[in-house]
């Protein structure tokens, strides 16, 4: 075995995880897909971890989640933006074990309407407050105030920030773990990739950075950001990838530039559904059957596409797309895809 990667399941191994994704999830070939856009693409179906309609977010979740356990805690406390699929994995996953969850979100696109991942949040039991901020980046004192609340009322309280770094480092440890399930895969296939491409804000990115550097997979990492925060989200997820090394122990960093971001693809703001996502969405769903989201997935593939066309794929090179999840966001899009 290489050493790289005896180091690394061995570092993994000491972290405790609470099972909760069904793995390893598939990596198959996008045939009609390829002859359309002229170059080998293969998709990796992380939309299909299982959690209340799978998604990326269930593998970082694993971590976090043993965190939760450990401290004792009775009551979680988090927020995001009303169409999270952060937070409509973590109802799942405390309903699942448990655990009570308060969240407070942010109005968002999709703003109150019960649908989408609002209407699972709910459906699952979770406490939900809807305000009206203009960032994520604004949430922490509410989500604070909302935990010293339940604590008066005797809850044993575990709040999970938006943008810590404590949530970051562990959610991240879940795709680290990915890349030891990729690397399998890639090997069983005897296929060469040179590119592999998602979207992210921080710990998925983060987690593919740090794997791949630690495997020394020869892997070009392409993240398409889709959201723009005060931080460059290159230095910010390379920022959580070096931590989360640190937090294995092991020596490998990570730079900016290994993160691959760019923020090309976002559009005005976040959640703002595109033209180049929407052309993206429809190629897959009626060339594959693939449905991708909005948000997220649409957007990366956008990416693809573009650079594809641009000749920054080559026509020799072979691409891993990697399918994050998201699709309950797609229903409240409904009115965007102009189906009607």
């Amino acid at each position: 075995m290489d050493p790289g990667r005896a180091d690394l399941e061995a570092a993994l191994a000491r972290q405790p995880r609470v099972p909760l994704a069904h793995v390893p999830t598939p990596l198959h070939p996008l045939r009609r897909l390829s002859e359309a856009l002229g170059r080998e693409i293969w998709v990796k179906r992380d939309d299909m971890t299982g959690l209340a309609f799978g998604g990326n977010k269930t593998r970082q979740l694993e971590y976090l989640f043993a965190d939760i356990l450990a401290s004792g805690a009775d009551t979680v406390v988090a927020g995001a933006y009303t169409q999270s699929n952060w937070c409509r994995q973590m109802a799942a996953a405390c309903a699942r074990l448990g655990l009570s969850l308060h969240l407070i979100l942010l109005h968002g696109q999709k703003g109150a309407k019960l649908q989408g991942n609002l209407l699972l949040d709910r459906l699952m039991g979770a406490e939900v407050e809807i305000v009206d901020l203009d960032t994520m980046e604004k949430l922490q004192p509410l989500i604070d105030q909302r935990a010293d609340e339940l604590r008066r009322r005797g809850r044993e309280v575990y709040v999970v920030e938006p943008l810590g770094l404590r949530a970051n480092v562990l959610g991240a440890l879940g795709y680290v773990r990915a890349c030891l399930e990729l690397a399998e895969q890639i090997e069983a296939s005897g296929t060469r990739f040179h590119h592999l491409y998602n979207c992210g804000a921080n710990m998925q990115p983060a987690g593919l950075a740090l794997g791949l550097e630690a495997l020394r997979l020869p892997l070009h990492l392409v993240t398409v950001s889709p959201i723009r925060w005060s931080i460059p989200r290159g230095e910010d997820i390379a920022r959580i990838a070096n931590a989360t090394a640190e937090h294995l122990g092991l020596s490998v960093r990570v730079t900016p530039h290994r993160v691959g971001a760019t923020e090309d693809y976002i559009g005005p703001e976040y959640g703002v559904f595109t033209d180049a996502a929407r052309e993206a969405l429809f190629l897959c769903a009626r060339l594959e059957g693939l449905i991708l989201d909005p948000v997220y997935t649409a957007k990366a593939m956008a990416g693809l596409v573009d650079h594809i066309r641009k000749g920054l794929v080559r026509e020799d090179e072979r691409v891993i797309f990697l399918h994050s999840g998201g699709t309950p966001a797609l229903f409240a899009y409904a009115e965007d895809l102009g189906l009607a």
